[in-house]
């Protein structure tokens, strides 16, 4: 590929000179700045060909290729194990190795401290990170620049992808994956009690469907649910309801304004709104309650990010074929469907011992846009019923293999849908070095209210209070 590119380049080079050639009415011969300009694009050529061919012909040394993941992180060993295999010519005695870490909090906390206490070889080779994460971790000096090498690549992928990777005009994270929030219904409970999902498109007409369902079910039916732990934050503030009212914790220069914000009154109002009218059931996310809820039709929908589909998959078997996917409704105020969810693979810096770095940078773009290598690992995942994210090459997501149905969402395409619910989305919120902090303060009042210990209009002042007292004022980086 590079070799092509390299070539590429030069018949473009040599092509620019044919054409000014024609334009240069004033004379036929070659002026000597211009050979002189032909001979610089040759040599420049020439150089960046000897370059890509001395990269091509590294051999890596012997050793471990280490990641940090949260999640399944066996399943994505499974595709870099089959790559070394593939390419024992540049790495013909490193294996890899995939840490479980419990979050990307986690990952952060254990890199922080090995670092500090000056053990650079324990240090992992690369680690899977959010934007939160990712931007604490370039703070404190620790992961590497990869501006140079991802600029090629980022008209070849979906819009935003390098977005939440970047802090000051820097890219640092290498894209994995850019997941949207969507709406997921159990069409057969809908069909049951003659409720019509259309409505779901506005937050209005989903809370009326909710309504709807509670009433024709006699109670036994359920919108969606509501935990008393940091996952109602996560999965219906942050990640869902926040972004989809434009709602914001901090103003433009770090002020602490979610208690006088009107997206957060909009946003936590309609949590509110469907939580004291009993539209939700009260259980937690991933306890085997919730999926027994899900398997026996008490709950008939989810407003959550696309990575739910491995969970239900994993875990709600006895409703195969009932599930269908559509966008996330929006607020008639603000228009926009639910933010998507970014994912980073990230390098770390480690000076001397960083000798895997070009090796983890040829992996993730094998991953990112080889064709017959990623379709292959998904169809392995397939079969084990295991979790996968659709590519984030704009090339790969035409093909028509990303389009196939799925036997679970009832013939639906939930891959090809996993692409359409990226159209129209809302803005994440602004990330600030804080906001990990910021985040306990707001799901511990968030908490108070799924208790009962506290109304919704009483959390939001307590935030607020709360955020002023405990951290004044955010670093806002861009």
């Amino acid at each position: 590929m590079r070799r092509r590119g390299a070539a590429t380049l030069l018949m473009v080079s040599m092509a620019a000179s044919l054409l000014a050639g024609c334009g240069a009415k004033e004379s036929s011969q070659p002026t000597t700045a211009a050979v002189q300009d032909t001979k610089a694009a040759e040599s420049k050529t020439a150089e960046k060909e000897e370059t890509e061919k001395a990269a091509e012909a590294t051999v890596f040394p012997k050793g471990t290729v280490t990641f940090y993941m949260n999640g399944n992180p066996q399943y994505r060993q499974q595709y870099f194990e089959t790559w070394l295999d593939n390419h024992r010519d540049i790495a013909p005695e490193v294996s890899v190795e995939f840490v479980q870490v419990e979050s990307n909090a986690d990952a952060r906390e254990k890199i922080t401290m090995t670092s500090l206490a000056g053990a650079v070889e324990d240090l992992p080779d690369a680690v899977f990170l959010d934007r939160l994460n990712l931007m604490d971790l370039v703070q404190a000096g620790l992961l590497v620049d990869e501006t140079g090498f991802l600029e090629p690549f980022v008209e070849k992928m979906v819009d935003g992808a390098v977005t939440d990777g970047m802090v000051s005009g820097r890219m640092y994270g290498l894209p994995d994956s850019v997941r949207p929030q969507l709406l997921m219904y159990n069409k057969e409970i809908f069909d049951k009690y003659g409720v019509d999902p259309e409505q779901m498109s506005t937050m209005d007409g989903y809370i009326e469907a909710g309504r709807q369902l509670k009433e024709k079910s006699s109670g036994e039916v359920y919108l969606s649910w509501i935990g008393s732990n940091n996952m109602t934050w996560k999965c219906w503030g942050r990640r869902g309801l926040m972004p989809q009212a434009n709602a914001k914790v901090w103003d433009d220069d770090g002020n602490v304004i979610i208690g006088s914000d009107e997206g957060t009154k909009t946003a936590l109002g309609a949590l509110d709104t469907m939580y004291s009218e009993g539209l939700l059931m009260r259980v937690e996310m991933y306890d085997p309650a919730l999926y027994d809820a899900v398997n026996s039709q008490k709950i008939a929908t989810f407003d959550i990010g696309a990575y739910w589909d491995e969970f239900m998959r994993q875990n709600c078997q006895a409703v195969a074929g009932q599930w269908r996917i559509m966008s996330a409704p929006v607020f008639d105020s603000v228009g926009r469907a639910g933010a998507p969810v970014s994912s980073y693979l990230c390098v770390l810096e480690k000076g001397k011992d960083g000798v895997y770095k070009e090796l983890v940078e040829q992996m993730w773009k094998d991953f990112t846009f080889d064709k017959e290598s990623k379709e292959a690992w998904v169809k392995s995942m397939e079969e084990q019923n295991a979790p996968y994210t659709n590519p984030i090459s704009l090339e790969l997501l035409e093909d028509d293999f990303w389009k196939e149905p799925s036997d679970y969402y009832g013939g639906q395409s939930f891959r090809e849908w996993e692409a359409l619910t990226l159209k129209n989305g809302a803005d994440n919120m602004v990330v600030t070095p804080q906001d990990a902090e910021g985040d306990e303060i707001i799901s511990a009042e968030i908490e108070k209210y799924v208790a009962g210990d506290q109304t919704m209009e009483e959390a939001i002042a307590n935030m607020d209070k709360n955020l002023k007292a405990k951290i004044g004022k955010a670093e806002i980086v861009k």
